[in-house]
């Protein structure tokens, strides 16, 4: 399946090619006409726009910075034959871009392709020879590693899906596949980022000018002027102004290459010299060396964290606070788990309800458990109001005073559950089956002692109740119109 070549194997390179797959018709005209419906009184079309617009408009709103009528129009552009490096540190460098790349993950790279820098003075034939060579070398690592490590993927993959001798083919298939995506996925860390990629890259206007400009301002700048230069060209086929009225030519010289006045000699190895020197000689023999720091960080940090406790600096000194933070064997804010670390039994808490059932693990990483706990619900008959007024530490204090065994609670009673009307003979007997289970599992729910507010409403709900029961079976008797409850129905 993985054929091993020779560290020595042929490395295939080619121009980059470029497609222009999707765009405006008329961009340029689009610009100038979004950029005269900012001043009209009505909505400006493309074919409004007349020779004189073009050229006062657009050199003022290009030249003043006024350039989101340039982000209209947009370019969707298929890419090959580029380099990983190019469409990591210069392509994604840029923002407003939307890229579906082809993954390493997904695609066995049987083929060395890679890019190669063209000739120039620090890149001659022995460093390509070099070059050529290191990449070769990645390859035949690549193919190495997805070798080793295919049949340990098989395995792990074939216990997850208890395949045996009587397993279907198919299924055997199946796990065959998914294997090898696992083993290139983890091999295909080796390979070099000049490796060659695929791409559908869509981009609007201002940020193709940006490019253009910069593109000498990558880690491989020749390789994105060639790539760039050539999107702008297939641009230029469709609306050639989009780029001409402009005459915007990529930089050849960045601003931060140029020689200061009075910065030394010209020469930049010169310069680097002496820098390199220099670094070195305060480093003084080290690896690395700690040039500042933040000499009031530790007390800031702890009382960052007494404000989120809302403990005083009495209560909580600063060595405590940073211990609480930063010894792994606290490792969180609430006293419950101080309790478990040091050997104690933490105190037995109210049961959990079944509507706040543990997550299972894929879940438990999005939403934390401890932070979707719900305090229970207070009583009706308390006012915690006065223990919010705190922050944090008084809590605790809310969750144990709600406990039914609390010091001091009154005693909870059985909550008064009026029993339903009976059915009428053989009458709508599933409806009242139906609603007798509807209402506990409604009571479930609530607590166990009759809440105030209900205390009054108790008796006009029954009355209401009967007088219901009464229309319901005098309507199923055959009855029709109106049905008004008794005198001796109202007086009960």
């Amino acid at each position: 399946m993985f054929e091993s070549g020779s560290s020595a194997e042929l490395v295939e390179s080619a121009p980059p090619r470029v497609t222009l797959r999707n765009a405006f018709a008329h961009p340029f005209d689009s610009a100038m006409a979004a950029a005269r419906t900012c001043y009209s009184p009505r909505l400006i079309g493309p074919e409004e726009i007349t020779d004189k617009q073009r050229l006062n408009i657009g050199a003022a709103t290009f030249f003043s910075g006024h350039h989101t009528v340039y982000q209209h129009a947009h370019f969707e552009f298929g890419l090959e034959n580029v380099s990983r490096q190019l469409v990591w540190s210069f392509l994604h460098a840029h923002p407003f871009y939307n890229s579906e790349q082809q993954s390493q993950r997904y695609v066995r790279m049987d083929r060395v392709q890679a890019y190669i820098p063209p000739a120039a003075l620090f890149f001659d034939a022995e460093s390509r020879r070099i070059y050529e060579l290191a990449v070769s070398r990645a390859w035949s690592y690549y193919r190495q590693l997805s070798s080793l490590l295919l049949p340990d993927a098989r395995r792990i993959l074939e216990d997850i899906w208890h395949v045996g001798p009587l397993s279907h083919p198919k299924r055997i298939q199946k796990i065959e596949r998914s294997a090898e995506k696992r083993a290139i996925e983890i091999a295909r860390y080796v390979l070099p980022v000049a490796a060659f990629t695929a791409m559908v890259h869509t981009l609007s206007g201002i940020v193709l000018h940006r490019l253009w400009r910069m593109c000498a301002a990558s880690d491989t700048p020749s390789e994105a002027r060639a790539v760039v230069g050539e999107m702008v060209a297939q641009v230029r086929n469709i609306d050639a102004q989009f780029f001409d009225r402009f005459a915007i030519e990529p930089l050849q010289e960045l601003p931060e290459w140029r020689p200061a006045p009075g910065a030394g000699p010209a020469d930049p190895l010169q310069n680097g010299e002496a820098f390199a020197r220099e670094f070195d000689a305060r480093l003084a023999g080290r690896t690395a060396k700690l040039l500042d720091y933040s000499a009031n960080a530790p007390a800031v940090v702890a009382s960052s964290y007494r404000a989120v406790v809302g403990l005083s600096s009495a209560e909580c000194p600063d060595h405590e606070a940073l211990d609480r933070l930063l010894n792994p064997r606290q490792g969180s804010l609430r006293p419950r788990h101080e309790r478990s670390l040091a050997g104690q039994e933490p105190a037995p808490g109210p049961r959990r309800p079944p509507g706040n059932r543990a997550l299972p693990p894929a879940q438990r990483q999005i939403h934390p458990t401890r932070r979707i706990r719900l305090p229970l619900a207070p009583s009706p008959q308390m006012d915690h109001a006065h223990l919010l007024q705190c922050p944090g530490r008084n809590l605790p204090v809310l969750a144990r005073r709600n406990r039914s065994n609390a010091r001091g609670s009154p005693a909870a009673g059985k909550i008064h559950r009026a029993a339903l009307p009976s059915p009428l003979r053989s009458r709508h007997s599933h409806l009242h089956r139906g609603l007798a289970l509807l209402r506990r599992q409604s009571l479930a729910g609530l607590p166990e002692r009759r809440p105030p507010d209900l205390k009054a409403a108790a008796r006009p709900l029954a009355m209401e109740r009967r007088a219901l029961d009464f229309a319901i079976a005098n309507r199923a008797g055959g009855l029709t119109g109106v049905i008004r409850p008794t005198a001796g129905l109202r007086r009960r």
